[in-house]
């Protein structure tokens, strides 16, 4: 009954983060690509010069990563909860690959099926903010999941 009930107040704190952090990280690239008439979402290069909204948001997703660890472990009230060093800061880093690799994943992946597409600035904005909306709740739910467990 308790785990059930920490659990649901954690998808609730993890619903909330996400829901801010998309807020802003959408409204933040907005302003980064409004004057751009089209983005691609991914481009056929690794050593490509040009701006790409997923390559962007990697990026972000891998820091949101690692600051929403950090920030979730100083703010939680957890009884006996451990040091910062070693332990949540390797946390810090799973996560920090966690995200990189899944997104690095799900962006080649979708280039090779897909190949370049093309989107307006609203569309671009809007794809970063769902990406920082979901890794946001999903890092705070598990940073705190975890802290929770030791």
């Amino acid at each position: 009954m308790v785990i059930e009930k920490h659990s649901v107040n954690l998808i609730k704190a993890a619903v909330f983060s996400g829901l801010l952090n998309g807020i802003i990280n959408g409204i933040i690239n907005w302003f980064q690509v409004k004057d751009n008439t089209e983005l691609f979402l991914t481009v056929d290069s690794i050593s490509s010069g040009s701006h790409t909204v997923l390559g962007g948001a990697v990026i972000l997703a891998t820091t949101l990563a690692i600051i929403l660890t950090s920030i979730g472990y100083f703010t939680f009230k957890a009884p006996d909860k451990p040091s910062y060093f070693p332990g949540v800061f390797l946390l810090t880093l799973k996560n920090a690959f966690f995200t990189f690799g899944i997104l690095t994943t799900l962006s080649i992946l979708l280039q090779r099926v897909a190949g370049s597409i093309s989107v307006t600035s609203v569309t671009a904005a809007f794809i970063v903010a769902m990406i920082a909306a979901l890794v946001a709740g999903t890092i705070d739910y598990m940073t705190k999941k975890e802290l929770l467990r030791r």
